[in-house]
């Protein structure tokens, strides 16, 4: 495919808003994550991290040499201030970041292990966590505990009156996810007017991120499905993992996700350990299909991996690469993010990256990522034999 075509303003003229490459829209907490191994009830003492899709992808897109943008709103307290300060800190821009002093920054504690979709929390969502860049460790993890103390948070009152559009749209990527939708009536109004077709739209990035718990606590429990497949078909991008159609809209396999969603220029459909197929669509209306096989990870904590293989796929995007090897930065963004205990992981270097990148199938197929393996050193040939990354005799 060729690079992002360029965002068109509202008098005609082709420009790139802000020098913005990505703008991220959504709800970020603070984490707490136990101290040591065991159940929420026995834990004595949690470190403290940040978590959210969107600001999860900004965070790694910045990381990846990208300009990236975060907006969303958080109270004026102290875990609002160490969220922006921290995401700041990887780089993200932070200027439309609004604080709200009569609403509270979300924050949410977590076990380590899998979330399963559909599973239930209390005051908050399990649901898929995208993982799939890569095949879990031999022993499969248990079921994480998650707990969400988001109701009423600051960032559930976006809306058209408190984020404008021109804001939103100041990118050449608008990347949104299915989350922020089911946060609020307002939240839900906001992201039907940010993904309607209109003059200066950048391309629109959805990651459905199905919620289960969130939707749940509406009144009408059927909203959820009909709300995501409307947003998505809406957008020119979208990624959705095989287990979420499944519980969101009943649909299993690559080919039917992409009979329900024809509309996006590219669909993206994560298949857990296996890999992922993506769906290209030509000016002929058919579709080229692309699949890449995940590396095998030694796997830490799988919180986060979704959000990271978006931000490499973006980040192929917008580098106009071939959709085969964005495909495989998103298996390596989603590598670096399984091999550590939070939610971002350091990514490999561009050039390490696109080393292992234009690697041929057959030693693509043979990699295997541990911890720390984004520390390790070039040349590719050295990088690639060590511990870290094991390339099998051929």
């Amino acid at each position: 495919m060729s690079p992002l075509p360029s965002v068109e303003t509202a008098d005609g003229v082709a420009d790139v808003v802000d020098d913005i490459d990505v703008v991220c829209l959504g709800e970020s907490m603070v984490t707490f994550v136990p101290s040591r191994p065991g159940r929420l009830a026995d834990v004595p003492s949690f470190a403290r991290g940040i978590g959210g899709a969107e600001s999860n992808v900004a965070c790694g897109l910045a990381r990846a040499g990208h300009r990236a943008r975060w907006i969303s709103r958080v109270g004026t307290d102290g875990f609002g201030e160490h969220l922006v300060r921290e995401i700041a800190a990887t780089g993200v821009d932070t200027a439309y970041v609004q604080r709200d002093p009569h609403r509270p920054t979300g924050i949410y504690f977590r076990t380590a292990g899998e979330r399963a979709v559909g599973s239930e929390t209390m005051d908050g969502s399990g649901g898929a966590d995208g993982k799939g860049a890569a095949e879990p460790s031999e022993s499969p993890e248990p079921l994480a505990e998650v707990v969400y103390y988001r109701a009423g948070s600051a960032a559930a009152t976006m809306s058209p009156a408190l984020i404008p559009r021109e804001r939103a749209w100041s990118g050449r990527v608008l990347h949104l996810t299915g989350i922020t939708p089911a946060l609020s009536a307002d939240c839900r109004t906001l992201m039907r007017e940010l993904t309607a077709r209109a003059p200066g739209r950048p391309l629109v990035s959805f990651d459905l991120n199905y919620r289960v718990s969130l939707w749940q606590r509406e009144e009408d429990a059927e909203r959820g499905p009909a709300v995501l497949l409307g947003l998505a078909r809406g957008c020119d991008l979208v990624f959705v993992g095989e287990d979420e159609a499944e519980a969101v809209w009943g649909v299993s396999g690559p080919a039917a996700i992409r009979a329900a969603l024809p509309e996006p220029a590219v669909l993206v459909v994560k298949q857990g350990g296996a890999g992922a197929t993506a769906y290209a669509r030509r000016p002929d209306g058919t579709d080229d299909v692309t699949f890449e096989p995940a590396p095998r990870v030694d796997v830490v904590a799988p919180v986060g991996a979704g959000d990271a293989f978006a931000a490499g796929f973006l980040s192929g995007t917008l580098r106009g690469l071939p959709v085969a090897e964005r495909l495989r930065h998103g298996h390596l963004m989603a590598a670096a993010a399984l091999t550590v205990p939070g939610d971002l992981g350091t990514p490999p270097s561009r050039e390490h990256a696109d080393q292992l990148v234009a690697l041929d199938a057959t030693r693509w197929g043979t990699l295997r990522f541990g911890p720390g393996w984004t520390e390790l050193p070039t040349p590719a040939e050295k990088w690639a034999e060590t511990a870290a990354v094991e390339v099998s005799d051929l």
